[in-house]
């Protein structure tokens, strides 16, 4: 499943090596004048070109790193860029911002054009400290090992060397000793680099404990919430992770019963619970997993379709697994190119194909982005808006999974599955986020505890009905492959938030397939500076996660699970 890397997906406009001749550019904005609202406008467009050029060369690196953690001139480029142009940027961010928030000019801005350009540039000049500087840069290098550890990661397999997220490909067959000895085999993997990810991890928490205390915060959880500029509060969290408890843990019970019965075991193990009642993987060559799925988006919707072909010619697209490739996927913007580029590093699984129509969702909402807005300004990206449209297309893609699930058989077990993955959306990231507020409230914890923590949680939520015995310590340290945990802290609770939106955008699709795809793409396209609640509106769903909206999804989704026969 090679891949040529050598193609030049980004268009590098700015040369990076040259970090004075970028500082003088941020020079020149710093000592441009304003003197009236519409300098003040001409400024922050001169600003937004910039930063496109700026973001698109930093994201290309980014990602070639990614795509080859091994190649040292790439490695070099990705270092250099966090320890010489980050550093530059954060600074000239924080007297941008500064000179921007001064400008008696701001108030004549409009309102629905600029306001959250406005509220996010006040609430970084509140939180900028020039001693946290090093500590972010630290940050990122210490990110940069947990990417190169892992992609390195290799597990012996019946006597060849295969790449970790083959091992995890494992966890989906139909043969329960095959899926046990994958288990057991990514556990021992696992406990093999522990060492080394829980003294990244320690001295990740402690950074960012100390950047927030310096910003003036009691912990790192309440730093993030002003970070993300959150539009709802940390009390609401809390309330969402209990109503999760209370109101789909029962029902993803109830579900984990039909599937023992179904797998026909008496106790239902760890690895039973990843177990895919699909006879085979939905492929085994990426090129028929991109026929497949191109099908699946052009009868979906032509737009969908035709994007992915665009991407799969123009070679933005880097899927399968090899060693030295960072875990994981994920779709990023390329600015100036105006495309999206989707990585992916996973074998041949019910999983791999989940995961690239969640990134297509991606895709298609940057390119609609795009055409309507120009590129998605950072102030403009919250997660809760991104993943409504990620985890809307695999719900709306739900209904064509026979273009890779042949016989009907597997077919519905597909549909089952992925409806299963809802229900561990509404929770596993949820149950994450948890971990995470418990984490950085008590920074001083132990490793110890740390994975104590981690077990007592997983067992609150996902392996409630699942017999852990015996393998309470490999669970407690499974914490160590979920990359949200090092590199994005608190992007977790997003996904649950956004399946809530999701499931009635599945909802809608039931009554009235066109009109629920339309109203995805009105959304996807609409003007990313409103509320996320008016975005959710122009979608066509309601950004609500009160216990009713937990309750009535929940038996929503338990019941098209139930009609699958």
């Amino acid at each position: 499943m090679s891949q040529d890397l050598g193609h030049k997906y980004y268009k590098e406009l700015l040369n990076l090596q040259d970090v004075a001749g970028v500082e003088a550019q941020l020079q020149s904005l710093l000592d441009a004048p304003i003197e009236s609202a519409s300098d003040l406008e001409e400024w922050l467009n001169d600003e937004k070109d910039l930063d496109v050029k700026l973001s698109e060369a930093l994201t290309g690196h980014r990602v070639d790193f990614y795509r080859n953690t091994e190649d040292e001139e790439i490695k070099a480029t990705f270092l250099h860029d966090q320890q010489n142009i980050q550093p530059l940027l954060m600074k000239y961010e924080a007297k941008l911002n500064e000179k921007f928030c001064e400008s008696p000019y701001v108030k004549e801005l409009d309102e629905k054009r600029y306001g959250l350009m406005r509220r996010v540039r006040e609430s970084k000049v509140k939180l900028f400290r020039e001693e946290n500087i090093p500590l972010m840069v630290k940050e990122q290098e210490l990110n940069t090992k947990y990417s190169e550890i892992m992609g390195g990661l290799t597990v012996e397999w019946e006597g060849e060397e295969k790449p970790f997220p083959y091992i995890q490909s494992q966890l989906d067959s139909l043969d329960r000793h095959v899926r046990e000895k994958a288990y057991r085999a990514m556990g021992s993997a696992i406990k093999q680099i522990k060492p080394e990810m829980d003294a990244i991890m320690d001295e990740l928490v402690q950074l960012r404990h100390q950047i927030a205390l310096n910003a003036g915060f009691e912990n790192y959880r309440d730093y993030m919430f002003v970070v993300k500029n959150r539009e709802y509060t940390v009390q609401d969290c809390y309330d969402f992770h209990e109503n999760v408890e209370k109101h789909i843990i029962p029902a993803w019970n109830r579900l984990a019963d039909v599937f023992k019965s179904k797998l026909g075991v008496d106790t239902y193990r760890p690895w039973d619970n990843t177990a895919k009642l699909m006879k085979n993987p939905p492929y085994s060559e990426v090129s028929t997993l991109m026929d497949g799925v191109s099908e699946m988006l052009k009868d979906t919707d032509p737009y969908f379709g035709e994007r992915f072909d665009y991407m799969r010619e123009k070679g933005l697209l880097d899927l399968g697994d090899r060693k030295g490739k960072s875990p994981g996927g994920f779709c990023t913007s390329l600015p100036v190119s105006g495309d999206t580029f989707v990585f992916a590093n996973f074998s041949p699984s019910f999983f791999s194909l989940i995961a690239l129509i969640h990134e297509m969702g991606h895709a298609v909402n940057g390119y609609l982005q795009f055409s309507e807005n120009g590129p998605i300004e950072d102030y403009q990206h919250r997660m809760e808006v991104a993943e409504l449209y990620s985890h809307g297309m695999e719900l709306l893609l739900l209904d064509k999974l026979d273009r890779l699930y042949k016989e009907e058989e597997d077919f519905k077990s597909a549909q089952r599955e992925e409806l299963k993955r809802a229900f561990t959306m509404l929770f596993g990231p949820l149950s994450g986020d948890l971990f995470q507020h418990w984490m950085y409230t008590n920074p001083n914890h132990t490793a110890k505890e740390r994975d104590e923590k981690y077990f007592e949680i997983s067992k609150r939520y996902g392996l409630n009905p699942v017999d852990t015995s015996g393998f309470e310590e490999a669970i407690g340290m499974s914490w160590v492959g979920t990359l949200h945990y090092f590199q994005v802290p608190f992007y977790n609770i997003e996904y649950s938030i956004s399946m809530l939106g999701s499931l009635q955008l599945l909802e809608n699709y039931q009554k009235d397939p066109k009109a629920a795809v339309e109203a995805f793409k009105k959304g996807a396209g609409a003007d990313y500076n409103q509320s996320i609640a008016a975005i959710y509106e122009e979608t066509g769903v309601s950004f609500d996660f009160s216990e009713p909206a937990v309750k009535r999804m929940g038996e929503f989704l338990e019941k098209v699970i139930q009609d699958i026969h």
